[in-house]
């Protein structure tokens, strides 16, 4: 680390592809056997659910920058987890009050059948509802392994909503966007319907291409070029990456472990090492100033709170390089994109 060369940082890494279950007794090995004291990403809900239990166990740290379920602070806040980058509730807000203020009032939901479509849904309907709009209906489609959307899209096209807001994410969302553009849902052909995303991000952006997906708005937690320091993150990245653009969960994984080797340093690391609640507990205990996602408070239930980003897909001509792909097209503040502390009720508070 080289803002305190003294501390030794050893990083191992595993797929557990996609089963929480493998998750979870990887991750149980890691902590009673391997000596590892935090674990960061975590890119499934249930598998950051059925974390927390463990981590709260075995006193180790979670630093969730992937997971998005905002149950994580509700529900299931634990004093051992910090939910870093972005949740279901923030990414459904950002796009939700953008389009409420359109007065694009009634809203139709496709989303996977799994905790993060099912947390995002609920947060958006709620916000919906509460600003005086209707949710008309929603669709779940099985996930993982859904490939043919045409059938749920035809529902979204023919509920009359003047919002069609996907709740998907990584390639369901790329497939399904492409299959929406097909229906003349998106894109230079789109009629009065408005296609939404609640969680998208730059690679699935290139993976969709300009030309389908131009016009369409999302939701994220960071962007690459928003400022020096995100655009020397992503040059310092790009070899690793290997052609494809930074993503929101690279910022997230890259801001939440400096932050959290910061913490331990602060605490020392023989403490750290024996008490990851203490680590959690120093990263709440002051407002963190990171130069690529803002100003960050953590939360007494372990939220992250910083800006959000309400992002557009550019056209082909507005593109000025290949990951010249959207713009920040309003930056919503931390009180506004977040859930309030009270209202996610978590026992801890």
């Amino acid at each position: 680390m080289k803002a305190h060369p003294g501390i030794p940082v050893e990083v191992v890494v595993s797929d557990f592809q996609l089963k929480p279950d493998t998750g979870l007794a990887i991750a149980r090995g890691w902590f009673d056997s391997d000596g590892v004291d935090c674990i960061v990403d975590i890119p499934m809900s249930a598998l950051g659910i059925g974390l927390t239990t463990l981590a709260k166990d075995r006193n180790k740290v979670l630093m969730m920058t992937s997971t998005a379920t905002d149950e994580l602070t509700s529900k299931y806040c634990g004093p051992n987890h910090v939910h870093w980058t972005h949740d279901t509730y923030a990414l459904g807000a950002t796009v939700a009050q953008a389009a409420l203020a359109q007065g694009l009032d009634t809203w139709f939901f496709i989303l996977p059948d799994y905790a993060m479509g099912k947390s995002q849904v609920a947060s958006m309907s709620d916000i919906v509802q509460k600003a005086g709009g209707k949710v008309i209906g929603q669709v779940a489609h099985p996930f993982p392994g859904t490939t043919d959307f045409s059938s749920y899209l035809l529902q979204e096209k023919s509920s009359g909503a003047k919002v069609v807001c996907l709740s998907n994410s990584g390639d369901d969302a790329v497939n399904c966007v492409k299959q929406a553009a097909e229906f003349g849902m998106i894109g230079k052909t789109a009629g009065s319907q408005k296609l939404m995303m609640g969680l998208f991000d730059t690679p699935l952006v290139h993976a969709v291409g300009l030309e389908i997906g131009q016009g369409l708005t999302y939701s994220a937690p960071a962007y690459w070029d928003r400022n020096d320091a995100s655009r020397d993150l992503a040059k310092r990245l790009a070899p690793a990456l290997k052609g494809e653009p930074l993503a929101g969960n690279h910022v997230g994984d890259y801001t939440g472990t400096y932050q959290y080797l910061m913490a331990v340093a602060a605490v020392g690391v023989p403490r750290a090492r024996a008490d990851g609640r203490a680590v959690v507990a120093q990263l709440k205990s002051a407002p963190i100033h990171d130069p690529i996602l803002g100003t960050c408070v953590v939360r007494p239930d372990g939220r992250n709170v910083h800006d959000m980003l309400l992002m557009r897909i550019k056209s082909p001509a507005q593109s000025k390089s290949e990951f010249d792909l959207a713009t920040i097209e309003a930056m919503v503040p931390s009180d506004k994109a977040f859930r309030s502390l009270a209202d996610g009720k978590c026992a801890m508070v």
